[in-house]
């Protein structure tokens, strides 16, 4: 059963939408691409005035999914301005350090490069040194496993995980009880 585009951006962004997170993604799978541009739309709108934003960044009609991204727009700006994240996309290719330009290169290599753009973990909020190794690491020897691999300190990113996994299931349970989305979301 294919799930509403709204029960998937509380369960799959709710960390995005309390504030713990810069940046969440979803698959809307098994929709009319239609209907999920009109969506992201919408809800680009509506979360607008608390500081987030929603877009797809990426449509593969032939497998009927859409990658749908939202994001905390200051606290991503903030996260990518950093001098280390910076470089770090720099040495990636990415140029310029606008908000805008990053997210429409990110949006570029998604459509055009066959394999994942492993970078796509600063946008999500993912600290830097779990982004690098995991690039390093093709993925393998990380120190813990949930949200994201993680190379530094298991038991402070467990803590991480633990707050995140809470906060979807509170989310979750107050949508499912009738919460809007837009008194879910947190105030930048």
């Amino acid at each position: 059963m294919n799930q509403s585009f709204e029960s998937l951006l509380v369960r799959q962004c709710a960390p995005t939408l309390a504030g713990l997170k810069a940046g969440s993604l979803f698959c809307a799978a098994g929709q009319d691409l239609r209907c999920v541009r009109r969506s992201a739309a919408l809800w680009d709108r509506r979360l607008r005035r608390l500081g987030l934003s929603v877009r797809v960044l990426l449509e593969r009609p032939q497998a009927g999914h859409a990658i749908v991204y939202v994001y905390r727009v200051s606290q991503l700006r903030q996260a990518l301005l950093d001098p280390d994240c910076l470089e770090f996309l720099h040495r990636a290719g990415y140029v310029g350090g606008c908000l805008e330009q990053l997210l429409e290169q990110l949006t570029r290599r998604l459509r055009t490069q066959a394999d994942f753009p492993h970078e796509i973990g600063v946008f999500l909020g993912y600290p830097l040194r779990d982004v690098i190794g995991f690039i390093e690491n093709r993925g393998q020897n990380f120190t813990c496993c949930g949200l994201w691999k993680s190379y530094g300190d298991p038991e402070t990113v467990q803590r991480c995980f633990s707050r995140c996994r809470s906060c979807v299931d509170h989310y979750v349970r107050m949508y499912q009880l009738g919460t809007p989305i837009e008194k879910l979301a947190v105030c930048a």
